[in-house]
């Protein structure tokens, strides 16, 4: 397995790849690896004959409040666990070989990134998707997969991809979650034993909605009405937002016809967690 830290090595490794007749499958990381991303590796590795794991802690992503710092970091295991799941390569840039002092070109979308996580963080997806690009350009994939845990994430990444016609075919990876319903995430790392254990809520309120569908309910107030009930129950948990939003427009629905993506964000002490779920009708 190699490991590349220049952008140009990078690319000049692809094109050899390329050249060769191989099929590059790309999964980007920000790092401090879990099953969540091991899962997607092995998706990569069904889908291509070369996988390149991409390890890069954004700053483009991050507002200057938020935890760039203090972002979990271990490249020594997430080495080991690439190699163990058979990654031919790790691409582990620093951010000034990403990002030139007078760099001033970023992608932007200007449609599904006003609401949800777009809404609280107004440059996240920005940044998401400037670095996305310049992995694609870097890393030349024919395919990437993306998590489904970062629902907006994936639906952006989807649409640059339609809209600016990279020639990447885009796999969706399903959210991995603890035993208890967690769902696993590099910041969970963050949480102290009480504050994990009152994280479950995200699952419970999911739960809730779920099985309220699941009996016909289709108003989506009264969804997220007794999804709040749930998180109420959780004194250390602070909603950013739950919402119930179209699967493919993002827009806000009333009333469940078409394929409707359930998702929040919620504080749990300093911690800040999200997960998902789509309801669709029989």
């Amino acid at each position: 397995m190699k490991i590349i830290r220049s952008p140009e090595e990078m690319q000049q490794e692809a094109l050899l790849l390329r050249g060769n007749g191989r099929t590059i499958g790309l999964v980007p990381t920000m790092g401090y690896l879990h099953e969540g991303h091991l899962s997607l590796i092995r998706l990569a590795r069904e889908r291509a004959n070369a996988v390149v794991v991409s390890i890069f802690v954004n700053p483009t992503q991050f507002a200057p409040n938020e935890d760039l710092t203090r972002y979990p970091r271990d490249f020594v295991r997430d080495e080991a666990l690439c190699q163990s799941q058979g990654a031919d390569m790790v691409f582990y840039p620093t951010a000034t070989d990403m990002y030139l002092p007078d760099h001033s070109v970023y992608v932007v979308e200007e449609s599904l990134t006003s609401g949800l996580c777009g809404a609280s963080r107004p440059t996240h997806f920005r940044g998401v998707a400037t670095v996305v690009a310049k992995l694609f350009n870097l890393a030349l994939p024919q395919v990437a997969v993306f998590g489904e845990k970062d629902a907006q994430q994936l639906r952006v990444i989807k649409r640059m991809v339609r809209d600016l016609n990279f020639p990447v075919s885009i796999v969706p990876g399903p959210i991995v979650r603890e035993p208890d319903g967690l769902a696993m995430s590099s910041r969970n790392v963050f949480l102290s034993t009480e504050e994990r254990a009152q994280a479950l809520c995200l699952r419970r309120a999911l739960d809730r909605a779920e099985e309220l569908f699941r009996q016909g309910e289709r108003k989506t107030a009264e969804l997220l009405r007794n999804m709040q009930e749930v998180m109420a129950q959780c004194p250390a948990a602070r909603i950013d937002y739950i919402e119930c939003v179209d699967d493919e427009s993002l827009k806000p629905v009333t009333e469940i016809g078409k394929p409707c993506l359930i998702a929040m964000a919620v504080f749990v002490g300093k911690t800040r967690l999200i997960d998902n779920t789509v309801l669709r009708a029989p």
